[in-house]
């Protein structure tokens, strides 16, 4: 009996000793889709409109410009104001072939929305351009925005469909909390310099936890 009876202790502790390394585990594990490391010489590229631009400070202090001084890689900001994701898809592969990004920070749709353009064709438009960066072996990471009321909730629904349609890093929070902070903007949809700054650190800290740097 004595024997019986220690080895069912034994087996408990072992369910016990497998269960915590389990959770252990669990806990270590990074949360969110995952992305291969970048080389220090590697390159990303900020694709977008106003927002990736800088307007509301100087080019020096946009977003892209900023988090190119936080990352050990280079990064390149193309951003063209008012530009909607039906002109932004067109001139996409032109951008990835003269930039030749191992990454793309992809943030557009906003000017969409103010144009209250059909939310389907707007969503459609970002599909093609992720497919297209995947196409080439280009990893894309969302950056969401607003819709119409730009200083309530986070970025619009599609980004995290397209997300999890793509398993994509995405940050759906970032421009919508700092548009919600009067001292982190400019106006009512662009940051000034120390918005930017919070959403190039927002998008670094996005990039460790997803493994790319």
């Amino acid at each position: 009996m004595r024997s019986g009876a220690r080895v069912r202790r034994a087996q408990r502790w072992g369910c016990l000793v497998a269960l915590v390394i389990g959770v252990a585990a669990c806990g270590e594990a990074p949360s969110g889709p995952s992305l291969a490391p970048l080389a220090p010489d590697a390159v990303i590229l900020a694709f977008g409109d106003s927002l990736t631009a800088g307007n509301g400070a100087s080019p020096s202090r946009s977003y892209p410009a900023q988090l190119d001084a936080l990352v050990p890689q280079q990064v390149v900001a193309d951003g063209v104001p008012g530009e909607t994701t039906t002109r932004g898809l067109r001139r996409f592969a032109a951008s990835l072939d003269r930039h030749g990004p191992d990454l793309v920070l992809l943030c557009l749709g906003g000017n969409d929305f103010l144009r209250r353009h059909d939310p389907a064709a707007t969503e459609a438009n970002l599909d093609r351009m992720i497919a297209m960066a995947r196409e080439r072996g280009v990893a894309v990471v969302l950056l969401g925005v607003p819709e119409l009321s730009l200083l309530l909730g986070g970025g619009a629904e599609l980004y995290p469909r397209l997300a999890a349609k793509h398993g994509l890093p995405l940050d759906n929070e970032v421009f919508a909390d700092v548009l919600s902070e009067r001292d982190l903007r400019a106006d009512r949809i662009h940051p000034n310099a120390e918005g930017y700054a919070r959403v190039a650190m927002a998008v670094r800290d996005l990039l460790a936890r997803a493994g790319a740097i």
